[in-house]
C-alpha cells in the first residue's frame, strides 16, 4: 500500500500488535505525538506498556480480533505471525497491515533523516548522536532500539527538521527507510535465521547504501565496512570514513581507556578538533561516538556542542548497565549476544573490575545463532573468570535438535564453566561465589535482565 496514510496522522487511529517491543513502542509514541489516536496489545505486560498507558494509548494484554476495533490501520511487529487473532481480523474487515519498517519509514518523509545501522553499536550510536544534537539545540525526532539514560525515552517528536534513527538489518527491511544520510558501524555475519552467510549480508547492506541520498559515514576499520566501501567507491555518495587505522576522515588516536571512561584525540581532514571524552568506557564505544561526531559534522552541529553532547552521554538501557553495587560487588547487564558484542564486553568488564574476578550469566539468543556461533561463543566467554550458561532464549524460533546452551559449555574448559538452565540456581551460584570487588555480568538479549535485581536482592540479604 501507499503511505498516504501518513498524512493523515492528526486524525487517524491506529492499532499496534506487539506494541511492547523497543521498535514497536517507539514509532507509536512518535506518531501519537503527530496526533494519532494509539491502542496496542501484546502477550505480556510490562513497565514499557505502563509507559504508553501513562500517555492514554488504549493496551490490551493479549491478542483478540475485539482488539483492533475502530482501528483504521494497524501495525505490525515483524515478530508477529500472519495467523496472529488481530491480523486475521484486519485483513477480514478490509483495515491496511503494514509491518514496522514501513511505517517507520513513513514517519521519515520530509526529514532529513539519518538511518544508523551495523551489525553491532547501532543503539549506542543512535543514542549518542541524538544527545549530541540535541546538546547542539537541532531537537531531533529519533526512534531507537532502547532507551536513552540521559532522558529516559527512546523516541521523541521533535520540533527540528532532523529524524535519527537506529536501522534494523535483522529482516532486511531497513532498505526501505531512503534516509537523507547514514552510519555503517561494522558488517559480520549474524541472523543466520535469516542469511545462510557473509555474502548475503554484505549484499544486503550493499542495497541499502543504494537508499541512501546524500552521505554515508562508515567504519574504516572493520574489514566488512572496507569491503562496502570498495564496492560503491564509484558511486555519487559523499563517504566519511572513520577509524584509528589509515587515513579515514576522522582520525582518532592519543587513545585512553580507563574502568569507566575513555577518551582520544579527533582529527578531521587534517584538522584536530580537539579532544573527546565519553563517561561510558570501552574503545568500542569511542567508535561509536566518533560516527556520531561525523555525522554531527555532516549535518551542520558545531564541534564544540557535539563534543559536549558525547561528554554528557550517559548510555542507553541494556548497554554496559551499571544495575547496582552491593557489598563490594557491581552488578552490570548488557545486551550483548553476537560473540564481537561479548569480547568487548568482557573486555570492558575486565577493565572495569580490575583486581576483581568478572562472572557472566549468558543466555544465548536463538537456537539458529547458537548453533552459528558456538565456538566462538565458547572463546569469547573464555576471558570471564567464570560463565554460568542458561538455557538458549529462543525468541520466535523452533528448537533444533541436539542444540541447547550444552553445546557451548562442552567447548570450554569445564573449571570455568557451569550449564544451569535454572535461573534461580544461577542466582544462589553467583552470589555464593561473588566477593567484594568483582563484577556479575548479566549478558544477553532474552529475558536474562530480570536476574539483575534479583542478584541485588539477594546480595543484599547475605
Amino acid at each position: 500500500m501507499t503511505n498516504s496514510w501518513a498524512k493523515r496522522l492528526p486524525d487517524i487511529s491506529i492499532h499496534f500488535v506487539g506494541i511492547g517491543g523497543s521498535g514497536m513502542s517507539g514509532i507509536a509514541r512518535v506518531m501519537a505525538a503527530r496526533g494519532a489516536r494509539i491502542s496496542g496489545s501484546d502477550l505480556h505486560d510490562s513497565t514499557t506498556l505502563d509507559s504508553l498507558r501513562a500517555l492514554d494509548f488504549k493496551i490490551q494484554i493479549g491478542h483478540d480480533p475485539a482488539n483492533i476495533e475502530g482501528a483504521e490501520i494497524v501495525i505490525r511487529s515483524s515478530a508477529i505471525p500472519t495467523s496472529n487473532p488481530e491480523i486475521i481480523a484486519a485483513n477480514q474487515l478490509g483495515i491496511p497491515v503494514i509491518g514496522r519498517a514501513e511505517a517507520l519509514a513513513a514517519l521519515l518523509i520530509g526529514k532529513r533523516s539519518v538511518a544508523v545501522a551495523g551489525t553491532h553499536g547501532k543503539t549506542t550510536t543512535t543514542s549518542m548522536l541524538t544527545v549530541a544534537l540535541q546538546r547542539s539545540g537541532l531537537d531531533p525526532s529519533f526512534a531507537i532500539g532502547a532507551s536513552i539514560r540521559n532522558s529516559g525515552t527512546n523516541a521523541h517528536h521533535g520540533s527540528g527538521e532532523i529524524f535519527v534513527v537506529e536501522a534494523d538489518e535483522s529482516d532486511g527491511s531497513f532498505t526501505s527507510y531512503r534516509p537523507s544520510g547514514a552510519v555503517i558501524t561494522n558488517i559480520e555475519l549474524d541472523h543466520v535465521d535469516n542469511f545462510e552467510n557473509l555474502d548475503q549480508i554484505d549484499n544486503l547492506f550493499s542495497e541499502f547504501s543504494r537508499t541512501i541520498k546524500d552521505f554515508l559515514v562508515i567504519c574504516s576499520d572493520d574489514s566488512g565496512a572496507k569491503r562496502l566501501i570498495e564496492k560503491i567507491s564509484d558511486s555519487n555518495l559523499k563517504v566519511i570514513t572513520y577509524g584509528t587505522e589509515g587515513d579515514p576522515n576522522l582520525l582518532l588516536d592519543r587513545i585512553h581507556l580507563a574502568p569507566t571512561s575513555a577518551m582520544a584525540r579527533l582529527t578531521f581532514n587534517g584538522r584536530v578538533l580537539g579532544e573527546m571524552k565519553l563517561a561510558i568506557p570501552g574503545r568500542h564505544n569511542l567508535l561509536n561516538a566518533a560516527a556520531s561526531i561525523a555525522a554531527g559534522i555532516e549535518l551542520g552541529a558545531p564541534v564544540n556542542k557535539l563534543l559536549e553532547g558525547i561528554a554528557s552521554f550517559s548510555g542507553a538501557r541494556r548497554r554496559f548497565e551499571i544495575r547496582g553495587v552491593v557489598n563490594g560487588v557491581t552488578v552490570i547487564d548488557d545486551y550483548g549476544h553476537h560473540p564481537t558484542e561479548i569480547k568487548a564486553t568482557i573486555e570492558t568488564a575486565r577493565s572495569f573490575a580490575g583486581a576483581g574476578k568478572v562472572l557472566t550469566v549468558f543466555q544465548p539468543h536463538r537456537f539458529s545463532r547458537t548453533k552459528a556461533f558456538a565456538e566462538e561463543f565458547a572463546r569469547e566467554l573464555a576471558a570471564a573468570d567464570h560463565t554460568y550458561l542458561l538455557e538458549i532464549y529462543p525468541a520466535d524460533e523452533s528448537p533444533i535438535p541436539g542444540i541447547t546452551s550444552a553445546v557451548i559449555a562442552h567447548r570450554m574448559d569445564p573449571g570455568s564453566v557451569t550449564y544451569e538452565p535454572s535461573m534461580p540456581d544461577v542466582i544462589s551460584q553467583v552470589v555464593n561465589k561473588a566477593k567484594p570487588g568483582d563484577l556479575v555480568l548479566t549478558l544477553g538479549a532474552g529475558d536474562v535482565t530480570a536476574l539483575a535485581p534479583l542478584i541485588l536482592e539477594n546480595l543484599q540479604r547475605q
